[in-house]
Order: C-alpha cells, then structure tokens, then sequence
C-alpha cells in the first residue's frame, strides 16, 4: 500500500506475548501431567501434542507477530500493519478519529507497555488498535494526534 517504512514495535511486547502463551498452555501441561501421572495414558501421549502446542505459542507465534507488525505515523494519518495469517493494512486519516485511549492490562504495565486506541466514525471497524508501543511512546502518540484532531475541529 504505502512505501514508507514501518516503525517496529516494542521488543518487551514479545515476552508479554510469551507470558500470555503460556497462561493458555498451563492448563493443558496440568491436565497433561494429570494423566501421565495417573496412568490414564501412557505418559508421552499426552505430552507430544502439549510439546508442539507450548513451542507453537510461546516461541514460534510470538516472534512471527512481532515480525509481522509496525505501523508509521505521518502528518495526518497512522498506518497499523499486522497479521501472520490474515494481513492487514489499516490507514486512519486523523481526520476521523474520534477519540483516542491509551489502555494497558497488568502485564502490560508490568513490562511498561501499551496499546494506543483510534476509535473513528463510522461503524465497521470503528476502532484501530496498535499493541507493543512503549508506554511513553503511546502517549506522545496519543498527543501528537490529539493536537492534529484539535486543529481540525476548529
């Protein structure tokens, strides 16, 4: 779409990624471990498929998100680009922004990092959402558009 070069996000938004993987894939090293231990199953048959799906989500997938995404701020528009398997390349002129939001959930603010928020008008895919920006980063981002909507409202 456009050739400006993408900005990469923050590198502490793969080990948050990481962390959430393995949140997702605790549960199945338990149950995993449950049946090995009580001999429900032979003791490798639960755990070969807890194996790929541990590799998959906390060390292949981050990476390849983290890869795939960046965005570039210009005067008047932000470019998110995201996506392994289903790409995406989303430019939102300032000029339809509505309101901005700088949100971080626990690990987020634990590795000191955030998603800035554009919510436009209109009504399909009314919100763009760009994770793994530095939390300083994500309010002067917040700023810099918020200045530019002022301007233009005026």
């Amino acid at each position: 779409m456009d050739a400006e070069p993408l900005t990469q996000l923050d590198p502490s938004y793969t080990t948050v990624m990481r962390i959430e993987g393995l949140l997702v894939t605790l549960p199945f090293v338990i149950g995993a471990g449950v049946l090995s231990f009580a001999e429900i199953v032979p003791a490798w048959a639960p755990g070969i498929p807890v194996l790929i799906l541990v590799i998959l989500l906390i060390i292949v997938l981050p990476m390849k998100r983290y890869r795939s995404r960046g965005y570039h701020m210009a005067a008047d528009r932000l470019r998110v680009v995201k996506g392994v398997l289903f790409h995406a390349d989303t430019v939102v002129p300032f000029s339809r922004v509505q309101h901005l939001d700088v949100e971080q959930g626990p690990l987020e603010r634990a590795f000191g990092i955030a998603r800035l928020i554009l919510h436009t008008a209109g009504t399909h895919n009314a919100s763009v959402t760009l994770p793994g920006l530095a939390f300083d980063n994500a309010k002067v981002m917040r700023e810099e558009i918020r200045q530019h909507v002022k301007r233009e409202s005026l």
